[in-house]
């Protein structure tokens, strides 16, 4: 792997980022005592380095125009990368969230591998946490699981005994052979063909007047606020069973439910319209390698906060989300991914930073769910207790919300302006609050 194009998509989240606005993923992963007395800072060093994805940063290239390639690291020192943390161990709980959003509002360095983990320790009993930020243009959710997971000891054990590996990507041909122009070309004029079909969605969703939802407009202030929830996942289930539907529209509920309450608390009216959340579809195919990139498309979900009946807001996220299924990934109004993946590398070096305010246009909220592994994970011999997912700020954006299902919980990661979302606590707390409040009222 020593040279690979950045694909549309990918160049698109380079680009976007602002030094208010960083495009990187993150996920704060809590442990529980190791068994012994390790080396968690070199035993992640040593892991970290070991990955060869983590080994690439992102460079300029001739051709195509506006492109860019990511390339392996020559100068390559893990240690500028991961590094530990010592904070107090009288609340590390609350200290690790502070220090997430500290740590989050930072971009990532250009001219390295955009990655960086911090070990987090201090606490009393012993257990530590991890914090892992990765650039969004190096991976989606579902890539950054599968390259963040070469830390933990079940996949390091199984690379350690030749396992099963992953073969590498191909670098993608500059200068096209004259046998593959043909097919090019007619790729080409259904890709755009596609672009049209996939912008006039889009178009026909923008809202000229968002006035409705000043509620969750961001300040761009720069700062970031983290906040965590675990939520459980038999009453999540136990809800689904009697509503029907999905897990995930459980899940897309408790997020309208806690805005509606949340609002309440902090005395807030509510909004005009409601919000609308995007919502990330995967498009990655199984097995698809480790080198291809972000794969993404999404819906757009009107998030019933208006709605005051608990069984009646889920109802109304199911229908949505059918909806939305039934016109598909690609062809809904979400699909904003799609678009951006159709164009040359020219437009998003130089229209990415005027089109990066123009998610305020389309979506007011980011939910997104990141599966992770089923089986019990561990680090150094601690064993995993949450891992709670972080997703990037858009410009105009207030708020995201990632949940990540793992252990029979669901464990959610809030990323907030710190100017626009102050009490970002109480929208964490609300989520349980709305979850017991559906619960209640399936048995009732």
């Amino acid at each position: 792997m020593s040279s690979e194009l950045l694909a549309p998509l990918d160049l698109a989240f380079w680009h976007l980022e602002s030094a208010d606005h960083p495009m990187h993923l993150g996920a704060l992963a809590h442990f529980g005592p190791a068994p012994a007395e390790p080396d968690v800072l070199g035993l992640l060093a040593c892991r970290a380095a070991a990955i060869p994805r983590l080994r690439m940063r992102v460079r300029d290239v001739w051709l195509p125009v506006g492109g860019a390639a990511w390339a392996v690291d020559k100068d390559f020192d893990v240690r500028r990368h991961v590094r530990e943390i010592a904070l107090p161990g009288a609340d590390f709980g609350a200290e690790t969230a502070r220090l997430a959003g500290e740590l989050m509002e930072r971009p990532l360095e250009r001219g390295r591998p955009p990655w960086e983990m911090y070990l987090l320790t201090g606490a009393p009993d012993g257990s530590f946490a991890v914090l892992v930020k990765l650039h969004h243009a190096l991976a989606d959710g579902m890539r950054a699981v599968a390259i963040g997971a070469g830390i933990f000891d079940e996949i390091a054990a199984v690379r350690r005994a030749g396992g099963r590996r992953v073969r590498p990507v191909p670098p993608r041909s500059w200068l096209p052979g004259p046998g593959r122009l043909v097919g090019a070309a007619r790729d080409r004029i259904e890709d755009l063909g596609r672009a049209v079909e996939v912008g006039a969605s889009v178009l026909r969703a923008s809202r000229l007047d968002v006035r409705g939802t000043d509620a969750l407009a961001a300040h761009s202030s720069g700062t970031r606020r983290v906040a965590t929830a675990t939520l459980d996942m038999d009453r999540i289930h136990r809800v689904r069973r009697t509503s029907g539907g999905t897990a995930n529209d459980v899940l897309l509920s408790v997020v309208a439910g806690a805005l509606r309450h949340w609002l309440g608390g902090r005395g807030d009216p509510l909004p005009g319209t409601d919000p609308r959340a995007l919502v990330p579809v995967s498009r990655r195919r199984p097995g698809s390698p480790a080198g291809s990139g972000n794969s993404l498309s999404a819906y757009l979900l009107t998030l019933p906060v208006s709605e005051p009946d608990p069984a009646a807001r889920l109802a109304a996220v199911r229908r949505a989300m059918d909806r939305n299924k039934a016109d598909g990934p690609l062809r809904g109004a979400g699909a904003l991914a799609v678009l951006a993946d159709q164009l040359p590398p020219l437009a998003h070096r130089f229209g990415a930073p005027l089109a990066s305010g123009a998610a305020r246009m389309l979506f007011d909220v980011l939910v997104t769910n990141v599966p992770l592994p089923r089986s019990a994970l561990s680090l150094a011999g601690a064993p995993l207790r949450a891992l709670h997912p972080m997703a990037p700020l858009a410009r105009g954006q207030s708020l995201a919300v990632a949940m990540s299902p793992y252990g029979g919980q669901v464990h959610v990661g809030l990323v907030a302006d710190g100017k626009a979302v102050p009490d970002l606590d109480a929208l964490a707390d609300a989520l349980a609050a709305e979850l017991d409040l559906l619960d209640q009222t399936g048995r009732s």
